[in-house]
């Protein structure tokens, strides 16, 4: 057992954010009890710019993970930390090249389609773009593009990312499913990624990832 393992976990959170959906369902895969710290990204001009969440993380964003002394940023940081600390629900395959695979699906959503399409991005485009650019538009592209490679490679006859093809979930999962919802927000056609599609239809079926859900957080609001 990890010293550390009977610690309290405090999950500071946005019910929509999909960085925060992505530790909440690692959370609740791993079955980790947590306490739930909502921080609002848009009232008042966005609660995450405040001075006493800003000391938690300078970067202010969403989501933070605090455990005992260790204060927690970037999302996949804390899966693999939650995953290296609680190894009772591996999200990550036992072989290398399998591991690899995963970090780099996840990768793919983490660092080539969330970023172009945050809440930072979407209020600077809107600011300072002298409303040439349709951030709708600017979103469903990256969306696209991104979920057009990741169909791909599911469907390249090596699909070993320790998830949907063994019927078990894992860190890839933690990632597709909160993009996925984006995309639904945004109105992205899914219907052209069936892989895709099916890993998501097989997900949102486990208590994890419904207790894991926008909606059924404690800060969720009415749509």
């Amino acid at each position: 057992m990890h010293p550390e393992e009977n610690t309290p976990l405090t999950l500071y959170s946005y019910w929509r954010s999909s960085a925060a959906y992505r530790v909440r369902i690692a959370l609740h895969l791993k079955g980790l009890e947590f306490k739930t710290v909502a921080v609002h990204l848009t009232r008042h001009g966005g609660e995450q710019h405040a001075g006493s969440y800003l000391a938690l993380n300078p970067q202010g964003l969403v989501p933070v993970l605090l455990h005992g002394q260790h204060v927690l940023t970037q999302s996949l940081s804390i899966c693999e930390y939650l995953d290296e600390v609680f190894p009772g629900y591996p999200l990550l395959p036992a072989n290398p090249a399998g591991r690899a695979r995963v970090r780099s699906l996840a990768l793919q959503i983490a660092c080539d389609i969330h970023p172009l399409n945050n809440l930072r991005v979407q209020n600077y485009l809107k600011a300072h773009g002298g409303g040439a650019v349709d951030t709708t538009a600017w979103m469903l592209h990256w969306m696209e593009t991104g979920f057009t490679a990741i169909e791909r490679q599911l469907n390249d006859g090596r699909r070993d990312h320790n998830g949907h093809a063994a019927g078990r979930p894992g860190l890839f999962e933690c990632f597709l499913l909160p993009q996925v919802y984006n995309a639904e927000r945004y109105g992205v056609d899914l219907s052209v990624f069936p892989a895709i599609r099916e890993i998501v239809s097989h997900c949102r079926a486990q208590s994890a990832f419904i207790m894991a859900a926008p909606e059924n957080q404690p800060d969720a609001e009415p749509l």
